[in-house]
């Protein structure tokens, strides 16, 4: 078996599929990046974690408790929704780099060889796969896409992405400004803030070592007419707003060193499984941050496309085909709650806005895909 990608999808698939005693290869290229952007991860994702053999890991290694959320959402007071009394307790804001690496040692702890390289080209044989992976051809009778939302496994061997719309997310990590804030007791700076905006909404998360990670999410072709490309334009956005500015005691802040833009946008691949392969994570399914469900679905997927997988190689043919109808069932029905969750926060007449609340398909009215890169002050 080969999976290629090996963030939080790829792992559990690996790790699946190893506990199942299936030979593995996990092909994964190290990025040398300086900056990653850290993610929250939430409560639900206990049993997958613990299904995984890896819940110590996490509760282990340092993330920061994950209380709740507190939002401004189409209105001026904030409201809150915490995790305490919940069946999973408190959830995680992450190291993500830890987290994944975490994940990723205990799949090649489980047995599978992990292959520093990326899938250069993709060919049938028979039952069989010819991958290339940096000039070296490995052969497996199933792969694992957990390439991310652009699915380049999955469109190798004949499915396409279906983008819903093209968000994207402005982000910034700033250094904490309030020494009161790093105290263990101040149970509310451990929830993330979410605030809606004319041009989008705003997304506040406490990270490790003292940094708040800070992002504007819009639309793609909106980055420019907002002034949220450059800094000193995001950091005019994000004074202009009332409960992110003021968690962040944002007065007198410089704009920040470096921004990311990042693809955010919601897209599924069709289907997310054939004949000796299946797609996880954003590969089969990339929802909208707003949900804060990409590294659970991703866990999710991961688990029950290496289930899948196994059952395949045991005789089940219907077994991929159930997989794919599932991520499909599953992407529906986000979609639908997405749609009412931008109805609950529409207060202003903006192109963001009736985009998603007056029944258009959103890329009919979106730009080609974003370009997404990292930006630096001049």
């Amino acid at each position: 078996m080969l999976v290629a990608g090996a963030g939080p999808g790829g792992s559990a698939a690996a790790l699946t599929l190893a506990a199942a005693g299936a030979d593995v290869v996990l092909v994964h290229q190290e990025r040398r990046a300086a900056w990653h952007v850290g993610e929250s991860l939430a409560p639900t994702a206990r049993p997958l974690l613990a299904r995984l053999g890896v819940l110590d890991r996490v509760t282990e290694h340092g993330h920061e408790p994950w209380y709740g959320t507190r939002s401004a959402w189409g209105r001026e007071d904030v409201t809150a929704s915490d995790f305490i009394g919940g069946p999973y307790g408190s959830g995680w804001l992450l190291d993500r780099r830890l987290f994944d690496a975490s994940l990723r040692d205990a799949a090649c702890e489980a047995g599978a060889d992990h292959h520093d390289g990326s899938v250069t080209a993709v060919v049938r044989a028979g039952n069989l796969w010819r991958v290339s992976v940096s000039g070296t051809e490995i052969v497996a009778p199933y792969l694992i896409d957990a390439t991310g939302g652009r699915a380049r496994i999955a469109r190798r061997v004949g499915a396409r992405v279906v983008a819903t719309d093209h968000l994207v997310a402005v982000a910034a990590v700033l250094p904490r400004r309030c020494p009161q804030r790093n105290t263990a007791s101040d149970d509310t700076e451990r929830t993330s803030l979410v605030e809606s905006a004319a041009f989008g909404w705003w997304y506040t998360a406490p990270l490790p070592y003292g940094q708040d990670i800070v992002v504007a999410v819009t639309d793609a072709d909106l980055i420019a007419p907002t002034g949220l490309r450059t800094p000193a334009g995001w950091l005019s956005a994000l004074t202009a707003t009332r409960q992110v500015s003021a968690r962040l005691n944002a007065d007198g802040v410089g704009p920040p060193h470096r921004l990311a833009v990042l693809r955010a946008g919601t897209s599924r691949v069709a289907p997310s499984a054939g004949h000796g392969w299946a797609a996880v994570g954003d590969a089969a399914t990339a929802t909208d941050p707003i949900a804060a469900r990409g590294i659970t679905a991703a866990l999710a997927t991961g688990i029950s496309a290496g289930s899948a997988v196994t059952a395949d190689a045991q005789g089940d043919r219907c077994a991929l085909e159930r997989y794919a109808d599932l991520t499909a069932a599953v992407h529906a029905e986000f979609l639908q709650a997405r749609t009412v969750c931008y109805r609950a926060g529409r207060q202003w007449d903006t192109p963001f806005w009736t985009r998603r609340t007056d029944g258009r398909p959103v890329d009919s009215v979106t730009g080609g895909e974003p370009s997404v890169n990292e930006l630096t002050p001049a």
